[in-house]
């Protein structure tokens, strides 16, 4: 048996205030665990996305946190993100849970004033090839993205757009250590 203190682990460099790692903590070898924190405006994950062979669930245990989802993975292909406005949302309250399973394009966020926790859990550990896409102000539409350091800074990450390398987004830890969006 293993036990951790969520508070005692460190905050991972995410688009969350807050994100911690519990699987290699808690010695987990067939599931990921993640404790999240979400201020107004954060998002779960860095870009809208899906993983090859892992199915995920969030359980959120207080305020609400809204999923933007794409086609069942049954209804197209892997690689198929869906139309923007083909996607559906979907609002999971306190003591609410959603599941997402592999192949499903989505990205949760926190589109309320007050602060969301949730906790979430993928199996298998290993998520397979992930997709990720976002809007890119150069291209002037949805994109495939990937997560990069920002330069030689450690504590900065940005998405950069796969067309035209455009950053898109830029995430650092603030001053009071929580996690915040530059741009």
């Amino acid at each position: 048996m293993d036990h951790v203190v969520v508070d005692d682990l460190d905050n991972s460099l995410q688009p969350a205030a807050v994100m911690r790692h519990l699987t290699e903590p808690l010695g987990c070898t067939d599931l990921a665990i993640n404790y999240y924190e979400l201020a107004p405006g954060d998002s779960f994950a860095f870009a809208y996305h899906n993983h090859e062979v892992q199915e995920e669930v969030f359980v959120v245990l207080s305020g609400t946190a809204t999923w933007v989802v794409g086609p069942e993975p049954d209804e197209a292909p892997f690689e198929e993100a869906g139309a923007p406005e083909e996607r559906r949302e979907v609002a999971v309250g306190p003591l609410e849970a959603i599941r997402l399973p592999p192949g499903q394009f989505q990205r949760g966020w926190n589109r309320g004033d007050e602060r969301v926790t949730a906790l979430a859990l993928g199996a298998p550990l290993a998520y397979g090839e992930q997709l990720k896409r976002d809007d890119c102000p150069a291209c002037e539409e949805e994109v495939a993205v990937s997560i990069e350091r920002a330069g030689d800074d450690e504590s900065q990450l940005i998405t950069e757009c796969a067309d035209c390398g455009a950053e898109v987004a830029r995430w650092r830890r603030g001053d009071d250590g929580e996690n915040e969006r530059v741009r």
